[in-house]
C-alpha cells in the first residue's frame, strides 16, 4: 500500500499534543494498571499496512491473564511490524513492565528482531502514523533474551526519529547499549523506566543500567515536519507508550505507571 502524502490538519494537532508538555491527572504516587489482565481496553493497535485499530491477525490478545503478542495466526512475518499504543499520552512517570519471551522467532523475520521487543515512549499517536510506517517516532527502551548463544544486555536505548543526549553530548547513534548483564528467555523480568522531564532512567529487575537526557526530533528524519509543534519546540516531553510485535513472540503480566511531578 503507498504511504498518504497529504498531512491532514488533524494529525497535525495530535502531533502537537503528544509531543508538547502536558500533566496528567492523576494522584501522585498511585500505581495505574495501564494492562488490566482481562482486556485491551484503552489499547489501539497500528500494524504495518494496516489503518489504526485493525489487528489483522489478533496478533496481539489477552489469554490467561497474559498479555501475549503471537504469530500462530501468521503464515509468514512479511515485515508486518505492530505496536499496540495505550490510549492516554503520559509525561514524568514510573513504568514498570514484567516480560518473558516464548515460543519460536518467525522464520523470515529479520534477524536483529530475534528475542527482541521494545517499550517505546515519547511516542507519536497511531493515527497520525502513515500506513507504511515501520515504527512511530519515539525512543525505544528494548526488551531482549539470551539464549545462552546470543547473550545481548538488555534495556538498551533506540531511537527510531529522534536523538538523545547522552554525557552531555548529542548522540545521533540509533541504538546504544545498556552494558547490563543478559536475560535468559522464559524467565520473568521485570524492566522499569523512569521519566522525569529532562532525564530518562532504565532499571533492570531494580538496577539502574542506562541514564539519558533531552529526547528530541531528529530533524534528519522525515516525520521531522510533520510533528514538529508549531511552537518550533523539538524537545519531547511526554507522549503515547507502546510495545512492539516484530518477529518473536512475548508476553506480559504486568504494565503498570506511576505518575510523577514535574
Amino acid at each position: 500500500m503507498k504511504t498518504r502524502n497529504k498531512i491532514g490538519f488533524s494529525l497535525l494537532l495530535i502531533g502537537f499534543f503528544i509531543l508538547t508538555a502536558f500533566k496528567g491527572d492523576d494522584k501522585q504516587g498511585k500505581w495505574i494498571q495501564l494492562f488490566n489482565g482481562k482486556d485491551l481496553d484503552n489499547w489501539t493497535v497500528k500494524i504495518k499496512g494496516f489503518e489504526a485499530g485493525e489487528d489483522f491477525k489478533n496478533t496481539f490478545r489477552v489469554e490467561d491473564g497474559l498479555l501475549k503478542v503471537s504469530y500462530d495466526q501468521y503464515d509468514r512475518f512479511d515485515n508486518y511490524f505492530g505496536h499496540l499504543f495505550y490510549n492516554k499520552p503520559f509525561a514524568n512517570y514510573r513504568l514498570r513492565v514484567e516480560y518473558r519471551f516464548f515460543g519460536q522467532h518467525m522464520a523470515d523475520a529479520p534477524e536483529w528482531t530475534y528475542l527482541n521487543n521494545g517499550v517505546m515512549i515519547f511516542g507519536q499517536s497511531p493515527e497520525s502514523m502513515e500506513i507504511d510506517q515501520n515504527f512511530p517516532t519515539s525512543i525505544e527502551v528494548q526488551l531482549l533474551g539470551s539464549d545462552g548463544t546470543y547473550n545481548p544486555s538488555n534495556l538498551n536505548v533506540c531511537t527510531p526519529g529522534t536523538n538523545i543526549v547522552l554525557s552531555g553530548e548529542l548522540t545521533r547513534e540509533h541504538c546504544i547499549s545498556s552494558g547490563s548483564k543478559t536475560c535468559p528467555q522464559g524467565e520473568w523480568i521485570v524492566a522499569e523506566i523512569e521519566v522525569r522531564s529532562d532525564t530518562i532512567k532504565h532499571f533492570l529487575n531494580g538496577e539502574l543500567v542506562l541514564q539519558y537526557s533531552q529526547p528530541q526530533l531528529d530533524e534528519q528524519d522525515e516525520t521531522y515536519a510533520k510533528l514538529l509543534p508549531p511552537n518550533g519546540d523539538k524537545i519531547l516531553h511526554g507522549g503515547t507508550i507502546s510495545i512492539q510485535s516484530e518477529g518473536h513472540p512475548i508476553e506480559f503480566r504486568k504494565i503498570d505507571l506511576q505518575v510523577l511531578e514535574d
